[in-house]
Parts: C-alpha cells; sequence; structure tokens
C-alpha cells in the first residue's frame, strides 16, 4: 500500500465535504447555497462599503436585511479599517439565485447569516403605544396585553418587506420569563425607553386634546394617559375607502326583502349602505357565534348563504357596503359568558365588559369573518363604550369591571380600537366606530368615549347628534340651530389631533321627539341637518337613523343623498 500524500487528503476531504453538502441541501434551508449568505442586522437597512482605487474603504449602499448575495467561498478580510467579508448580489428567489455579475461590495461579518430566519437582530424592543399580544402571527387570537413603556424580548418576527422592515416581532415581556410569547405589531414598538416613555407631542400638537377636564371625576379616564401619536391611514389594495360616504341604513329585514331599496338607491345620490350583522341579534347563523357564543348562533335569522347572497345584490349593484356590529351590548354573548359580563350587583351583569379580551376577540373574530365570507367593504362598530350606567357602577362598591390590566375606561375603549382596526384592516376592509353625541363636548365620557383617541385611530368616526336627544327643551323644531352647535363642536375635536378620521354623521331621520313624534322630518329637516355638518367642516357624510328602515320615509326625503355643497 503507497502512502497518502497530502494532496490526496486535501481531495478525499473536498469529496466528502462536496457530498455531504448536497445530502445537506435537500434537507436544512440554512445550507441550501454553500456560497450564499442573507444580509442580517437590527437596521432594516445595513451598510455596505466598497475599496477605493487607494484600497481605502468608502460608503456604498445600503441593503436590506434579507438580502441574499453571494460570497464566492471567500475568506473574510482584515483591512485597516476592520474585518470585512466581500460580497456579491444574487438575483432570483431563494431556489434558483443566480450571482449578478457586479462590482464587489463588502460588509461586516457580524451582517451576514446562512438562515433567512436570523437576519433580524433585535434583542429587545420597547412599547410605544400600547399593544395587543396576539397567539399567532395571523388572527385576531389574543395571548396577552402590554401597556405604554414595557420592555419586550424580541424573540423572532413575522413578514419581512423589501425593504427590510419588520411586520410583526415575536416577542415575550422581558421582566417575566414565564410570559406567553406572541406576536406584536411593530409599528408599536421602538428602540429606546426613553421613546416608549415619551408622549409623541412634535410642536405643541394635541396638548389640548390631552388636557381635557371635567367639573367632576366621571371615572371614564384621563385624556392624557391615552395615545395620539399620529396614525398611519390604511390603504387597501383594490378597495377605496369612501371618503364621503351618503349612506342608507337597512336592517336585517330591509338587507333581506332589498328590492325596493336597491331600486331607490340606483335613483339617488346615495353611494353606501349601512347593513345590520349584528344588532342585538345575529343576522346570520356565523360559524364564530357557533363556537363562541351558542345561543347568539342558536337566534340568528336566516343561513350564512342567503345573508352573503343579499350583501352581494348590493354590491353587483356597486354600492359601498358597510357592516354594523353592535359590540359591547349583547344579551345573548353575556348569557353564554357571564365571566365576561359587568358585575354590579343586578345592574349591568347582562353588559359584556369592554376590558374582557374574550369579548374583543368575539366582535372582531365576528367582523373578519364577514369581510372574508361577504366581501364588506367596512366594518362599524357600534356600541363602542361602557353601559350609560358606568358612572353609577363606578360609585357602587364591589363593582366588578373585569379589568384584568389595570386600564381606565378610555383606555381599554382606546386599545380595542387600535385592535379592531389591525385586525379588520388585515382582513381587507376599513373600519369605522359609532359614539354618543355627547362626545364632542370635549372630555372624557363616563362610558369611556373620548372623540381625539378614536378619531385618531379609525377610518371614518360616527358620531349620533339626534335632534330629540339634547336635554328636556325642543331641541328638534329647529335642527338646524342644534346641529350647527353640535357639529362647530365636534371640528374642534377634530382639530386636536394631526390624523383624524372622516367625520361621518348619524342625523336625525325619523319624527320627533322619538318618544312622542309630533314633527315630521321630511327632506327639508334633513337638509338643515346635512348642511349644518358640511359649514362646519364635518364632510365625510350623513347616515340618516330610521330603525325601522322604512321605505316610504326614504322615498320621502330621497333628495337627500343628492345634496348639493
Amino acid at each position: 500500500m503507497g502512502v497518502i500524500n497530502k494532496l490526496s487528503v486535501k481531495i478525499l476531504i473536498g469529496i466528502v465535504t462536496v457530498a455531504l453538502a448536497c445530502v445537506s441541501a435537500t434537507t436544512t434551508e440554512q445550507t441550501a447555497f454553500e456560497e450564499k449568505a442573507f444580509i442580517a442586522g437590527e437596521n432594516p437597512l445595513v451598510q455596505t462599503y466598497i475599496l477605493d482605487i487607494h484600497g481605502q474603504m468608502q460608503e456604498a449602499e445600503q441593503l436590506p436585511r434579507g438580502t441574499m448575495v453571494s460570497l464566492r467561498d471567500q475568506e473574510p478580510e482584515e483591512l485597516p479599517e476592520g474585518t470585512f467579508q466581500r460580497i456579491y448580489q444574487v438575483s432570483g428567489d431563494d431556489g434558483d439565485a443566480e450571482e449578478q455579475r457586479t462590482e464587489a461590495l463588502y460588509v461586516h461579518p457580524e451582517n451576514l447569516t446562512d438562515s433567512k430566519s436570523a437576519v433580524v437582530r433585535e434583542k429587545e424592543l420597547y412599547v410605544r403605544t400600547p399593544v395587543t399580544i396576539y397567539k399567532n402571527s395571523k388572527g385576531p387570537e389574543i395571548a396577552s396585553f402590554a401597556p405604554k413603556g414595557t420592555k419586550l424580548a424580541v424573540t423572532g418576527f413575522y413578514g419581512l418587506d423589501q425593504n427590510g422592515v419588520v411586520s410583526k416581532y415575536k416577542v415575550r415581556k422581558a421582566d417575566d420569563e414565564d410570559a406567553p410569547e406572541g406576536f406584536v405589531y411593530a409599528k408599536y414598538l421602538v428602540r429606546t425607553q426613553d421613546e416608549a416613555d415619551a408622549y409623541y407631542n412634535e410642536n405643541g400638537e394635541y396638548d389640548k386634546a390631552r388636557k381635557a377636564k371635567y367639573g367632576m371625576n366621571l371615572y371614564g379616564g384621563k385624556a392624557e394617559d391615552l395615545d395620539y401619536y399620529p396614525y398611519e391611514r390604511t390603504k387597501i389594495k383594490g378597495k377605496e375607502f369612501c371618503r364621503e360616504a351618503r349612506a342608507m341604513y337597512l336592517n336585517f329585514s330591509a338587507a333581506i326583502h332589498n328590492d325596493a331599496y336597491i331600486k331607490l338607491i340606483k335613483e339617488t345620490g346615495c353611494n353606501a349602505v349601512v347593513i345590520d350583522i349584528k344588532d342585538g341579534v345575529l343576522s346570520y347563523k356565523s360559524p364564530v357565534a357557533e363556537e363562541l357564543s351558542p345561543t347568539a348562533y342558536k337566534k340568528a335569522r336566516v343561513s350564512l348563504e342567503e345573508f352573503r347572497n343579499a350583501v352581494k345584490e348590493f354590491k353587483d349593484a356597486g354600492v359601498y357596503t358597510i357592516g354594523r356590529i353592535t359590540c359591547f351590548n349583547d344579551k345573548y354573548y353575556a348569557k353564554d359568558h357571564p365571566e365576561d359580563c359587568i358585575k354590579s350587583g343586578e345592574s349591568g351583569s347582562n353588559w359584556p365588559s369592554a376590558y374582557s379580551r374574550d369579548v374583543w376577540y368575539y366582535n372582531v373574530a365576528l367582523a373578519t369573518e364577514a369581510v372574508e365570507q361577504m366581501g364588506f367593504d367596512e366594518i362599524q362598530f357600534d356600541y363602542v363604550r361602557f353601559p350609560e350606567k358606568a358612572y353609577e357602577m363606578s360609585l357602587e362598591k364591589g363593582t366588578n369591571f373585569r379589568n384584568e390590566y389595570g386600564e381606565s375606561k378610555c383606555q381599554a375603549i382606546q386599545n380595542f380600537c387600535f385592535y379592531a382596526a389591525d385586525q379588520i384592516h388585515e382582513a381587507g376592509a376599513y373600519f369605522s366606530v359609532d359614539v354618543f353625541g355627547e362626545c364632542s363636548d370635549g372630555y372624557v365620557t363616563a362610558y369611556g368615549q373620548y372623540w381625539p383617541g378614536i378619531s385618531n385611530i379609525v377610518d371614518a368616526i360616527s358620531s349620533m347628534p339626534y335632534t330629540d336627544h339634547f336635554g328636556e327643551e325642543d331641541t328638534w323644531s329647529e335642527p338646524k340651530a342644534i346641529m350647527s352647535a353640535w357639529a362647530k363642536s365636534a371640528a374642534k375635536e377634530q382639530k386636536k389631533i394631526p390624523t383624524p378620521a372622516a367625520a361621518r354623521t348619524w342625523i336625525t331621520g325619523y319624527n320627533t321627539p322619538f318618544w312622542a313624534p309630533s314633527v315630521t322630518y321630511d327632506k327639508q329637516k334633513l337638509k338643515e341637518q346635512v348642511d349644518a355638518l358640511y359649514k362646519a367642516g364635518l364632510d365625510g357624510g350623513f347616515i340618516p337613523w330610521q330603525s325601522a328602515s322604512s321605505i316610504d320615509q326614504y322615498r320621502m326625503y330621497k333628495g337627500i343623498w343628492d345634496y348639493e355643497k
């Protein structure tokens, strides 16, 4: 037997190495490309460098983390400026990437990884805007909640765009190793504790919003504890938001028996419909309700297919469809889940608490189901509040609001709006919320609604300043006067923040007062209300409230949808 020389050993080792690499390439993503790597870093963009003609390292372009590059099997180079790895850009998908014949770039070795799952290097982040922690990377299921200022340990990520920006981080609370892991939206997180603790208030904006006071403690919370960071409006691909909705409200019966309504819509300037999905009773046999509220499912009016067909008929007519869901006033869910309801003696025991994350999940799961199954363009939430008797309940000893996370009422309402907006947008629809007319008065209400705190998040805010809801005096005979006063006040609330929602207002579309009708609300009475809204700058549209959805009433004032500014 001859002696195996060093060259032979090297050849044998090379053969074995190539063979092992081929086996690994079929089973492990990390070794799929021997000479390829991914750009990694703590920031979305990573600095690269070039060597100039004098052999000096100069800054070149920034590459998004996640970018695949070729190493050409080079070893890191020790240069006067430090250690660098020579790289070349590649094109194509991970499975068939080819090297681009480009000038060599250099990057620090610590900014490279052989695993796409390791390109995000953040270890800890801080909560700037209170965040819901989700159980999964997609969907509304809730794991926990983290208030402003919380330090989070980063354990992974979900979604990386072409600019290296993360969609969601996988996290757990940094000071609690036993805390559940989950996902949070990256847009609500910052890098430092100081950034997290600070209240965004550039150039003194929205100090008025934060300083809102009332003459007595209503127990609704403090405006200063809410978040007013400018909220970037979502643009849903292939679906335009109806910025000025001249809408018609349709209860369940009208939505199902819709021929006359569709005919009327086509004869007018009406461009949107508000259709009840849940108004105490579910309109259809929802699979979500079947799982989470069997009583609601049992009481539902028609099948999913029948309701879907009715919604489709409006969509086929070219109408913007808004699905209305009453949230925290739900006797059927309360019957199934008394543990989620406010307990204050006997009062309020049938009111699901706005603090309860299970109630949040149920309503948002209904909303996303309706978007996915029916194709609604927008979801409108009503009863986004605590009960009207919240003040009295707060005074009663022993009231249990189910406040697991120590939030004030207005914080719970705003945090719910953040949660709902993110999930409904992700499902492919826009999001609006109804508020009481009282919200225009500039203070945090006893039931947790505060106009700037809600308008900052939703796509449309729909207040309900019905002319016979303002005290005991006759405010309904002259709707223009009462609506003008209200609209001016609401416009001030809109101006307290830089990114307000569209103000789309419910107007009185029934004969008044509601308890003893004596004034007929015809086209002129409605026009006076709309005039007042637009004159004050509330130009996001209007919805006449007519609980019976009377086709005769709608015909009587049908010209209102052709309103000229």
